[in-house]
């Protein structure tokens, strides 16, 4: 009887050792992701902060030349 829960005990640690594996390397990739995201939306922001500084200060006073 000993014999066999021991080894129901092995099996279930060698299943648990193979999912934490597997997460951890899930974790990883999307670490990897969030990172690459984050570099992107830093780009697009000085992007756009970089258009916003070329485009012309306009006044909401102005009409367009068509009214």
């Amino acid at each position: 009887m000993d014999e066999k829960r021991l080894t129901d005990l092995e099996l279930k640690f060698t299943e648990q050792e193979q999912t934490i594996g597997e997460l951890s390397d899930m974790v990883n990739r999307q670490w990897q992701e969030i990172e690459l995201l984050k570099r992107k939306l830093v780009s697009a922001h000085d992007r756009i902060i970089s258009l916003e500084g070329t485009l012309p200060a306009s006044s909401d006073a102005e009409k367009p030349p068509h009214y």
